[in-house]
């Protein structure tokens, strides 16, 4: 890890934007005062060396592949929940900043950014809500179902009625947030930084490139496995049809 603090703040990023959000956590500058080494970049902010370095390097590693499709229910969801709502908490507020400092800085030049920011601050929130939605009301149930079949203790019929109500809901948030970002895409270019973009601007649309590559992941992981084996479950009991 040495030769990683002896590096420049904004070669580091260039190699891996996801590093980005290290450095916004703790304040460095890594657009105009990317120029200097890691290691005086974090002491003239006065910063742990260790514990960036320690960051920086969890964030180079690459995650585990896992078999989804082997995961019982109650795993799935926590996969989902940890992986994915985790990273959309984590990356949200990083977004949006760039994106607001993007359209003061560019917007005059670049009017597209103002769409962009409009329509992901929208996306954002609904997605938050979203998985709000999901965390409070339709995971605990499929994880109360997987108890009850395992345990044998009885299980209420949930005041949503039948599954099929939260589920269509999800599914139908799930289409119109790949539709905007599908809108995001286009008015990027799919994400094609413009020759007279500043790093922040080649981060922002990276950042926002991978965001949507996540969304789709996690979709998939909700709409094509958990949701269609919840479903299965669901009508595993006697109320289902009550």
């Amino acid at each position: 890890m040495e030769n990683l603090a002896k590096s420049k703040v904004g070669v580091i990023v260039a190699s891996n934007f996801r590093t980005s959000r290290v450095f916004t956590s703790h304040h460095i500058d890594f657009c105009c005062g990317g120029g200097i080494s890691l290691e005086e970049a974090c002491s003239r902010n006065n910063v742990d060396l260790q514990k960036v370095l320690e960051e920086l390097e969890a964030t180079f590693q690459t995650p585990d592949t896992l078999n989804y499709q082997g995961l019982a229910l109650d795993e799935l969801i926590d996969t989902i929940v940890n992986m994915h709502h985790s990273y959309v908490l984590a990356t949200v507020p990083a977004l949006r900043a760039y994106l607001e400092k993007l359209c003061r800085v560019h917007g005059d030049r670049h009017p597209e950014l103002y769409a962009v920011n409009e329509l992901f601050g929208a996306g954002s929130r609904a997605l938050l809500d979203h998985m709000q939605k999901e965390e409070q009301i339709l995971f605990p149930y499929i994880k109360a179902m997987v108890q009850s079949r395992e345990k044998g203790f009885p299980l209420s019929k949930p005041h949503f009625g039948d599954i099929e109500n939260p589920i269509q809901m999800m599914e139908q948030e799930h289409e119109e947030e790949g539709l905007r970002f599908h809108q995001i895409a286009e008015l990027t270019g799919d994400y094609e930084c413009p020759p007279d973009g500043c790093q922040t601007y080649k981060v922002a649309y990276a950042m926002l490139k991978e965001f949507e590559e996540d969304l789709h992941k996690h979709i998939h992981l909700e709409n094509n496995i958990l949701f269609p084996e919840a479903r299965i479950l669901f009508n595993e009991f006697s109320f289902s049809n009550s």
